[in-house]
C-alpha cells in the first residue's frame, strides 16, 4: 500500500454496470460554462481527455463532454509538487486513477464508462474536482472479442472470490496465534496470510464502510494513518517482529478478522470492467515499484520478497484473463507481456528459500545490484501492460 496523505476509496470493482452510470452531484467550481468549456467549444476527441495540471490552475481538461465506452485519460503534471495523481469518480468510488506524477510527468489510464455525470479528482491542486458528462450508448465491437472480455471478468471474479476466502482462513488462524503465547507460530502465521491480500490488493482498495476505509484498517503502515487509528496487519508486523511480543495484539487480531470478513461480504457476487483488470494488474505493479521495491511495506518483517512475488501473481492472473482477447486486439503486445512476466517470475523465484516461513530470503540481504536488477524487471512490464487498458477500452 503506497503511502497517502489522505484516505480515498478506489474503485478496481463495480457491483454491476449500474454504478458506472450512477448521478453525481456536480461540485467543482472548475466545471462552469465559458469559452473554455467543452459545452461551449466541444472540440477533440470524444473518447480522449487532456488533463494537464498546474499549480496555478489545477486540473485542467480539454472537454468535459464525453461518448459513453471507452475514454482514455492523457494527464500531464507541469508544475504542480502537491499533485501527484489523478482520479475519475462515479459518486464517491475510483473507477480509474493515474498515481505517481511528480512535476515533469505524464502518464495515462483508460476506463469504459456508460451515460452519467463523473468527476475528475486531483487531490491536492487548486483546483480538485472538475465534472465530466458521458452521454449516448457505448458502441458494439467484436462479437468475438466481447465473449473472450466477458469470460475474462467473469473468471477473474471466481479468482478473486477464492483468493479473499483463502484470506478469510489464513487470518482467523493469525488471530488465533495472536491469543496464545508462541511468537514463532504467530510470525510464521503472519507470513502466510500476506500472499492473499497482496494478490487482490487493487480490489481491496476500493471500499469504504461507513466512515472507515477498509484498505487503511487491513493494510495501512506506520504514518499512514494517525497513531490512534493505526491498526490492521502492519500494526500486527511490527509487534511481532519489532517488539518481539505479542502483548496487546490481540485485539488487533479480532479487528483484522472483522475487517476482512467485511471484505468478503463486499467482494461477493461483484462484476468486473475489462478495463478494471488491466487497471488492477497496473496497479500492482506500480505497488511494487513504489513500495516492496524499496523495502518499505514490510519494514518490520523484510518478508517484501513475498509481497512482490504476490503482487507479480496478482497483476499475471489478471493480464492472463485478458490474453485471449488481446490475442485477437494486438497479438505483438500480448507476446511482449508475457515475455516480460516470464522474466520477472524468472527473477523472482531465484530468491526463494527454504529457511524462511515466508518462502523467499530476506528483502535485507539483497544487495544494490539485486534491487536494481528487480526494479528494472519490473519496469520492463509495466511499460507494455500500461496500453492493455486503453486497448480492452476501445474493443
Amino acid at each position: 500500500m503506497p503511502s497517502v496523505p489522505h484516505v480515498r476509496v478506489r474503485l478496481a470493482a463495480l457491483g454491476s454496470a449500474g454504478l458506472l452510470a450512477g448521478s453525481l452531484a456536480a461540485c467543482s467550481s472548475g466545471a462552469g460554462t465559458g469559452a473554455d468549456n467543452t459545452a461551449a467549444n466541444p472540440a477533440g476527441d470524444a473518447h480522449t481527455a487532456n488533463v494537464t495540471i498546474t499549480a496555478a490552475k489545477g486540473c485542467e481538461l480539454n472537454r468535459t463532454q464525453f461518448a459513453a465506452g471507452g475514454i482514455t485519460f492523457k494527464v500531464r503534471n507541469a508544475d504542480a509538487t502537491a499533485v501527484s495523481e489523478v482520479e475519475l469518480l462515479s459518486g464517491q468510488r475510483i473507477v480509474g486513477e493515474k498515481e505517481n506524477l511528480p512535476p515533469g510527468l505524464s502518464g495515462e489510464f483508460a476506463v469504459t464508462v456508460g451515460a452519467g455525470s463523473y468527476t475528475l479528482y486531483c487531490p491536492g491542486a487548486a483546483t480538485e474536482k472538475s465534472t465530466i458528462t458521458v452521454t449516448g450508448t457505448a458502441h458494439t465491437g467484436d462479437a468475438s472479442v466481447a465473449a473472450l472480455l466477458k469470460t475474462a471478468t467473469d473468471n477473474y471474479a471466481k479468482y478473486v472470490s477464492t483468493q479473499v476466502g483463502y484470506l478469510v482462513t489464513a487470518v482467523q488462524k493469525l488471530d488465533t496465534a495472536l491469543h496464545g503465547s508462541k511468537l514463532t507460530v504467530a510470525q510464521n502465521a503472519y507470513k502466510a496470510a500476506r500472499p492473499f491480500y497482496e494478490k487482490i490488493e487493487p480490489v481491496a482498495e476500493s471500499f469504504t464502510v461507513g466512515t472507515d476505509s477498509l484498505d487503511a484498517d487491513i493494510d495501512a503502515r506506520a504514518n499512514d494513518v494517525p497513531a490512534a487509528q493505526w491498526k490492521g496487519f502492519h500494526r500486527i508486523e511490527k509487534g511481532l517482529f519489532a517488539d518481539k511480543s505479542l502483548s496487546g495484539l490481540a485485539p488487533f487480531g479480532d479487528g483484522l478478522v472483522t475487517n476482512v470478513k467485511k471484505l468478503q461480504k463486499l467482494t461477493n457476487g461483484l462484476t468486473y470492467q475489462p478495463t478494471e483488470l488491466a487497471n488492477g494488474a497496473q496497479e500492482l505493479m506500480d505497488e511494487v515499484a513504489g513500495g516492496k521495491i524499496t523495502g518499505e511495506e514490510e519494514r518490520y518483517s523484510h518478508i517484501d520478497l513475498l509481497d512482490i512475488a504476490n503482487n507479480d501473481e496478482g497483476a499475471e492472473q489478471a493480464f492472463a484473463q485478458l490474453q485471449p482477447a488481446l490475442q485477437k486486439i494486438d497479438p505483438t503486445l500480448s507476446a511482449t507481456i508475457q515475455e516480460r512476466f516470464t522474466a520477472l517470475d524468472k527473477l523472482v523465484d531465484g530468491y526463494r528459500s527454504a529457511t524462511d516461513a515466508s518462502g523467499y530470503v530476506l528483502f535485507t540481504t539483497l544487495t544494490k545490484a539485486d534491487k536494481r536488477r528487480l526494479a528494472a524487471a519490473v519496469k520492463a512490464v509495466q511499460e507494455p501492460l500500461s496500453q492493455v487498458a486503453s486497448k480492452v477500452a476501445d474493443a
